[in-house]
């Protein structure tokens, strides 16, 4: 299975990767390998992981306080959102109803 990421999900991801990076030297990386193992974990075994809303699932970094929230579509994995646990929980909400554009638009 392959995943993809809402354009604003691949944003925060690379955002948060360059505010750690900024803390400490090679922290970003650590946070992305966590987030990649997270996401593999995903593909591996995409129902593992509690529905939050709807359709959509959250699968904890380890490490570092986000969840990845994810939905499982018919050929991928569709990544809504790079969370950190501590903020605004309801953000991300909105992305889930802009789904269905951002696939017809990349076909």
């Amino acid at each position: 299975m392959i995943y993809s990421f809402h354009p604003e999900a691949e944003t925060e991801f690379y955002e948060a990767i360059n505010y750690y990076e900024g803390c400490e030297k090679e922290l970003g990386y650590d946070f992305s390998i966590e987030v990649y193992f997270a996401i593999q974990k995903i593909l591996d075994y995409p129902l593992a992981w509690p529905i939050l809303s709807g359709y959509v699932r959250r699968c904890f970094t380890n490490r570092f306080p986000y969840g990845v929230l994810y939905s499982i579509e018919a050929d991928e994995i569709f990544i809504l959102a790079v969370m950190h646990l501590h903020r605004d929980p309801d953000y991300w909400r909105e992305r889930k109803n802009e789904r269905t554009n951002i696939r017809q638009n990349r076909q």
